[in-house]
């Protein structure tokens, strides 16, 4: 796990050295444990590492191998690299080193641009071909590890972090308007390639770039989710048998796959006490479990410590359990923010960004139960869709979209008005082949896409803050694939996650498997009131935000008026998307324009 960058110019001139520095500046939280770089020509890569598998120099980055003509720098893990390793040996491959790094340098010189398709494993990495002069880049199947990248008439950039790339002041950082409706839409979803600056993008998920020395670039997208029925038909108990073998599996490759400890963050929830649970099944001792709290609201408790506490109980793991004030949460918002790579409103960022400090103080690895709602059908707005009717969109539209088409042209000024650019994308995903129900489609649609530029991309930004890697079973692809064959009410029914808590019936206390679905709860980002208030009221009417003019100031004072009334289809606050989106711009692109100019 690291951070990685790049730049292949294409005017003749060479890649400055300071300017790399400066990218990789940005990426230092990512990979504490070395920084390198390498250059041939128009092209130089950077990389920052954060030391799991083979903790000696020979792993460090960029990986040069003079005998294939090939240099990579790479990000992420790959579980099955053991078993490539000996494949590509048997093929007449020599190795250096221990890692997984170098595996795929090998599969590459095997496979070519296919090599993606061997790996199994989270991943972001970019390859140059010194012969061909060619840089490859490539994405895991379910876009886990991030790669963003800068394409002007004299040069190519790629970073792991938008951050990265603000620092060239050649990066057009003007709005993105189908960016913005995405943002405001789709609960801060902004589907690849486009991100909210215009001159950013990001590699999309199962998808390889190339670019040639004149900047001509080629894409191929190496894996598609297919959401049919098997042609023999299952019963419950086996799909329920098939799924038990596979997450664990998934569970196994992603604790045995490191060179130091791996630990489990531990919500409470029925899918992170899932993963205990199969740990230790699978014959895992003295587990490393760990669980943060917020304080209570009237409402809503700020933690779920009474459901971990019986998962420790059961399983006798070694637990950290950590209690954040609110006043903590609301002094450390701003620094969370200025690790988001994309301006991200779900409210339990700033929880995985404070509880991933302390534990990156004991361990580098940890798994996350990130996922299981959106392959297993857990949240609740999966059963109203399936009751609605109408169209594809409509019922998607009705129970997901932050605000309607209507309510966006009021929400920003006119300058970025235009058509309803997210509507028109999710009827063309939702129609797309090879899924045979209505759910079928939805789950396809959140697991390739949003959940890609949510919760996922959230994990990885506030972990890798730490210098913390975060690996997600239930996001295997294999499990996922399998995952999506089952019928939608081996998924919904149960309330939710039917067949995950059929497994974990023999595995877990009642109480943790028939509580009501929680969310990761940060009750002051949810209610909005005393000094959370203040903090949005003076971000959206600061000089900044009125100067950039991005928001219709009527919208804003509605909002302001009755903060607490306002609310999302998926119950978020629409004061805070607005202030946290405004926050981002100034945190992020107002500070890096001002050291430009």
């Amino acid at each position: 796990m690291c951070g990685i960058s790049g730049e292949l110019r294409f005017d003749g001139s060479a890649p400055d050295l300071a300017s790399m520095g400066r990218m990789l500046d940005c990426l230092a939280r990512r990979g504490p444990d070395h920084e390198g770089t390498w250059s041939d020509g128009p092209l130089l890569l950077g990389h920052r590492r954060l030391s799991i598998i083979d903790l000696s120099p020979r792993s460090n980055q960029p990986m040069v191998d003079p005998e294939l003509g090939l240099a990579l720098v790479f990000n992420g893990t790959i579980y099955n690299y053991r078993d490539l390793r000996q494949d590509l040996i048997a093929k007449g491959y020599r190795f250096f080193s221990d890692g997984d790094t170098e595996v795929i340098l090998k599969a590459y010189a095997e496979w070519g641009e296919r090599c993606p398709e061997h790996l199994i494993g989270m991943f972001a990495f970019a390859l140059w071909n010194l012969r061909d002069r060619t840089l490859f880049l490539a994405r895991d199947r379910l876009g886990i590890k991030p790669l963003y990248y800068s394409h002007t008439p004299h040069a190519f950039r790629f970073a792991s972090n938008s951050q990265a790339l603000l620092t060239a002041p050649d990066t057009d950082t003007t709005i993105d308007p189908i960016g913005l409706h995405h943002q405001l839409t789709l609960h801060a979803v902004i589907p690849a390639p486009r991100t909210i600056l215009k001159g950013i993008r990001k590699l999309a998920p199962a998808t390889t770039l190339t670019i040639d020395a004149s900047g001509a670039i080629r894409t191929r997208t190496y894996w598609h989710l297919q959401a049919m029925r098997p042609a023999e038909p299952r019963t419950e108990a086996e799909w329920t048998e098939a799924v038990h073998a596979a997450l664990r599996l998934a569970v196994r490759r992603r604790l045995d796959i490191a060179d130091v400890p791996v630990g489990i963050l531990l919500s409470g929830g029925l899918d992170s006490s899932l993963l205990v649970a199969l740990a230790a099944e699978s014959g895992v001792r003295d587990l490393l479990t760990f669980s943060v709290g917020f304080e209570d609201q009237p409402e809503e408790k700020g933690s779920e410590f009474e459901y971990s506490d019986q998962v420790v109980a059961r399983y006798q793991t070694r637990h950290h359990q950590y209690l954040i004030p609110n006043d903590q949460v609301l002094q450390r918002l701003p620094e969370a923010v200025t690790c988001m790579a994309e301006p991200m409103v779900g409210q339990d960022a700033v929880a995985f960004f404070l509880l991933a400090e302390q534990v990156a103080k004991t361990v580098k690895v940890v798994q996350s139960g990130q996922g299981a709602d959106e392959v297993f059908g857990g949240y609740f707005w999966y059963p109203r869709m399936a009751a609605d009717s109408g169209s594809l969109l409509e019922r998607f539209r009705r129970h997901y979209f932050d605000r309607d088409h209507q309510e966006w042209l009021a929400t920003v000024a006119p300058a970025w008005h235009g058509p309803d650019y997210t509507a028109q994308l999710i009827a063309d995903r939702l129609a797309e082949p090879g899924a045979e129900d209505y759910l079928d489609r939805v789950l396809r649609l959140d697991v390739t896409t949003l959940i890609v530029d949510d919760p996922v991309k959230r994990v990885d930004n506030m972990t890798m803050a730490w210098g913390l890697e975060a690996r997600v079973p239930f996001l295997d692809h294999e499990l996922v694939e399998l995952a999506m064959q089952m019928p939608p009410e081996l998924k919904i029914g149960s309330g939710g996650k039917h067949v995950l808590k059929r497994i974990a019936r023999d595995l877990l206390p009642a109480a943790v498997i028939d509580r009501p679905k929680g969310y990761f709860p940060v009750p002051a980002l949810k209610f909005v009131r005393g000094p959370f208030l203040d903090f949005m009221r003076d971000i959206v009417n600061s000089r900044a935000c009125r100067e950039r003019g991005l928001f219709q100031r009527g919208y804003l004072d509605t909002l302001l008026a009755e903060p607490e009334s306002h609310l999302t289809r998926l119950l978020g606050s629409k004061l805070w998307h607005a202030a946290l989106l405004e926050l981002w711009l100034q945190l992020n692109v107002d500070a890096v324009t001002r050291v430009h100019t």
